[in-house]
């Protein structure tokens, strides 16, 4: 496989190269690849997460074990209109 790099890429990669931080080209990208893994890796446990906690309000939902929103907010302005009141005295 041929890649052609962009100009900026060619200047970045000997930028880290004339930094000290790699010794060739090759080090660069396999470090770049590396970190590209490690980015993908942790999406995807993100997502695995995010499902589950999905999984579990839709759950919650189906039991009946939901608070309305206008509830939910006027309970927390309430709380602050309190804590404010406390504060002032």
């Amino acid at each position: 496989m041929a890649i052609v790099l962009k100009p900026e890429q060619e200047r970045f990669i000997q930028s880290q190269i004339d930094a000290g931080q790699f010794s060739n080209p090759e080090q660069v990208i396999d470090t770049a690849f590396r970190l590209l893994e490690q980015q993908s890796a942790e999406y995807l446990q993100w997502v695995k997460e995010v499902r589950g906690k999905i999984a579990i309000a839709q759950d919650e939902v189906a039991r009946g074990e939901v608070l309305d929103g206008e509830t939910v907010v006027n309970d927390i302005l309430e709380r602050f209109r309190k804590a404010r009141s406390a504060k002032s005295e």
